[in-house]
């Protein structure tokens, strides 16, 4: 099945600071592309992989799971880690899921986590069904594009494949159960409004996670995906500033005594 244009994956060879960039559940690299442009444009390198069942139709996802997923960003992990001194990984969404998992997995191969909009648990009380339901029910309305800013759009499926979130369900809980071996720094930014994932969600993850340096940034002005929103520019700026403090003698990324904090985004 050919790509939908836009959805294609993005490689940059920059320097020896690695970035690996992930999209979201349903969505496809153009939803992150400025991101990874933003970091490419600051020299590092960067991988910003099309996870498997992506950027095609709907029913392509539907074969495929949290396995196939996670198996992506896995591979491009390793090869950014043959290339690079130091690297970094960046999600919105299940994105952020993956970034997680492959941190609790990686350790000190992965320096730090820049996470936007990150999800941690599917909140929806009939997901309980979801074991049955999607043999009955092929797919339900989508979840693309949740942005606040007029002319924006997120390049994703209109209709979510159940048996797609029942593996994304389970995929979460186990995140879920992995948080407290991550100890990177760990940069979360949320949004105060979104149709997607919980901003308890985010809340749930600082509170889990081993991580003694952590910052939180708040999201005033950006539903969901906040990488095509208002806030985009923030959210560039401050994951330059982390990987930049956290490679200039000021972090070893490991760990470090700085405090969680929270600010919110100025207009």
């Amino acid at each position: 099945m050919p790509l939908l244009p836009g959805a294609e994956p993005f490689r940059h060879d920059g320097g020896q600071i690695g970035v690996l960039v992930s999209h979201g559940f349903t969505g496809s690299p153009q939803s992150v592309r400025p991101w990874a442009d933003h970091l490419a444009a600051q020299g590092f390198t960067v991988s910003l992989p099309l996870l498997p069942g992506h950027g095609t139709r709907w029913q392509d996802l539907a074969v495929t799971g949290w396995q196939d997923w996670y198996a992506e960003v896995d591979r491009e992990l390793r090869a950014l880690t043959e290339r690079c001194e130091r690297v970094f990984v960046c999600g919105l969404s299940m994105g952020g899921a993956l970034a997680l998992r492959l941190a609790a997995q990686h350790g000190p191969a992965i320096s730090g986590l820049a996470l936007v909009n990150p999800a941690n648990k599917i909140h929806d009380p009939m997901a309980v069904a979801l074991p049955l339901i999607r043999h009955l029910v092929p797919s339900v309305k989508g979840i693309a594009s949740d942005i606040a800013k007029p002319g924006s759009y997120e390049l994703g499926y209109d209709r979510t494949p159940l048996h797609a979130v029942y593996s994304l369900r389970r995929f979460l809980r186990l995140v879920d159960a992995e948080l407290p071996q991550v100890t990177q720094p760990l940069l979360v930014m949320h949004s105060a409004q979104d149709h997607v994932v919980s901003p308890a969600d985010s809340e749930r993850i600082l509170s889990q996670v081993s991580s003694r340096d952590t910052t939180e940034r708040l999201l005033e002005r950006s539903y969901h995906v906040a990488t095509l929103d208002y806030d985009a520019e923030l959210i560039f700026d401050e994951t330059v500033a982390f990987i930049t403090r956290l490679t200039a003698g000021t972090g070893d990324g490991t760990a470090t005594d700085s405090g969680r904090e929270g600010a919110a985004a100025s207009g």
